[in-house]
């Protein structure tokens, strides 16, 4: 695929779609002596789910496993779009797209594993983590260096960006966020 069509493609997206356990977790899942599940999440993607929000571009996310822990991540990360339990992928995807008016040229999607291959098929640039299965990179635009759970997401999510030619106003608009957040944080502070 030649860099002029990538940029082309980069430039039609306005919603993000990222399955979670392999992509935004390693994948692992631990249980505690008491059941409980535990997961971890990489905190260089969250900031980058903070940085696609401030630019108006929609994210959502579609797990093929039902998981208390991939809901209190989402809220913790304002993220209102959460299909968990969706072994089939595309009924969520197909609701995402008319809730917020996209058609497939106007999504990524990141994904790791076979589910994730019948939606990956029909965006128009999807997108694997280093990890994924081999499948799933035979079919991505794009292939991240890092692996899933280690900052993956966010290694996409700046190349996107930089296919966009948007990297600058990107960090400008993201230093305006911190100072603007800093000045209230001062301001109550002094309260």
């Amino acid at each position: 695929m030649n860099t002029i069509h990538l940029n082309e493609i980069c430039s039609n997206i306005k919603g993000i779609v990222s399955d979670i356990d392999g992509v935004l977790t390693s994948g692992e899942i631990i249980y505690s002596s008491s059941g409980v599940e535990l997961k971890s999440f990489n905190v260089k993607d969250g900031s980058s789910i903070v940085r696609l929000k401030n630019q108006g571009i929609d994210f959502a996310l579609i797990s093929g496993r039902e998981s208390i822990a991939n809901q209190l991540r989402a809220k913790e990360l304002g993220i209102e779009d959460v299909y968990n339990g969706y072994l089939n992928k595309l009924p969520a995807y197909e609701e995402l797209k008319s809730k917020y008016q996209f058609n497939d040229n106007n999504i990524a999607y990141i994904g790791d594993d076979l589910i994730d291959i019948p939606v990956m098929d029909v965006v128009a640039l999807p997108i694997a983590v280093a990890n994924a299965n081999s499948e799933v990179k035979k079919i991505s635009l794009h292939v991240t260096e890092t692996a899933g759970g280690e900052g993956a997401f966010r290694e996409a999510i700046s190349w996107i960006i930089s296919e966009q030619g948007r990297t600058d106003e990107v960090i400008q608009s993201m230093n305006c966020l911190l100072y603007t957040s800093d000045a209230a944080d001062e301001r109550s502070s002094v309260d």
